[in-house]
C-alpha cells in the first residue's frame, strides 16, 4: 500500500510504501476489544476501600445482657448489622489489571493501525517540527489541514516546541513513537504519524 506524504505547509513530499504485515491486515474487532478492555483495567486505581468490623472505631465491650433483655443476644457494636458497625464483605484495595500476551497485544496494534489504514484515516507526514511553541500557529496549520480530532505520533523522540504548542489544542494527542496504543489511536478520528514514526513502527514488528 502506498500513501502520500505530505508537509505540514500542506505540500508533497513524496509517497512510502506501507508494510502490509503491519497496515494491510483485515481488522479483527475481537482483538482490538480485548486490547482495548486490557488498557482500562489496568488503568484503574483499584483504590476502593471501607471498614470492616476489625477496623471501625467502636467499643470492644459487650453491650447489654446477655439474657432477659428480651431482644437478641449481642457482643459487639462493631458488628454490621448496627448503624457505625462494619461492612461485611465490602470493597478492598485491588488491582482490576487482566493478563494478555505479548504477542496478542503487538497483533491487536497491527490490526488497530490496519483498521486507520483501511478507512483513509493514516496520514503521514514529513516530520512533525514547530519553529516556536505557539498554539495559535499550530491551530491554523491544523485547520488547514483539516487535523480537528487527531493523533499524532513523532519520532523516538518528540520536537519540544511541537509537543508544547500542540498540548493545548482540544481534540489533538502527540504521541512519541514508543507511546503508541490502540485505546489512544481508536479515541482520535484520523491517525497521524512522521516518517520516523512509520519507521520505528515498522521496525518494532521485524
Amino acid at each position: 500500500m502506498e500513501l502520500q506524504v505530505t508537509t505540514l505547509e500542506g505540500k508533497s513530499a513524496g509517497k512510502v510504501t506501507l508494510d502490509d504485515a503491519v497496515f494491510g491486515l483485515e481488522p479483527r474487532a475481537d482483538l482490538i476489544q480485548r486490547m482495548v478492555r486490557y488498557q482500562l483495567l489496568k488503568r484503574m486505581s483499584g483504590t476502593h476501600d471501607v471498614k470492616n468490623r476489625a477496623e471501625v472505631a467502636q467499643t470492644g465491650k459487650k453491650f447489654g445482657r446477655q439474657k432477659g433483655g428480651g431482644g437478641a443476644r449481642h457482643g459487639s457494636r462493631r458488628s454490621n448489622i448496627f448503624r457505625g458497625g462494619g461492612r461485611a464483605f465490602g470493597p478492598t484495595p485491588r488491582s482490576h489489571a487482566v493478563d494478555l500476551p505479548k504477542k496478542v497485544r503487538a497483533l491487536a496494534l497491527k490490526h488497530a493501525l490496519s483498521a486507520k489504514a483501511k478507512s483513509g484515516d493514516l496520514v503521514i507526514i514529513d516530520q512533525a517540527v514547530a519553529d516556536a511553541p505557539k498554539t495559535a500557529a499550530l491551530r491554523v496549520i491544523f485547520g488547514k489541514l483539516g487535523f480537528s480530532n487527531a493523533l499524532i505520533i513523532g519520532g523516538t523522540e518528540l520536537d519540544n516546541n511541537f509537543a508544547l504548542a500542540a498540548r493545548n489544542i482540544p481534540q489533538i494527542d502527540v504521541l512519541p513513537a514508543q507511546g503508541i496504543n490502540v485505546y489512544d489511536i481508536l479515541r482520535r478520528e484520523k491517525l497521524i504519524l512522521t516518517k520516523d514514526a512509520l519507521a520505528a513502527l515498522e521496525g518494532r514488528f521485524q
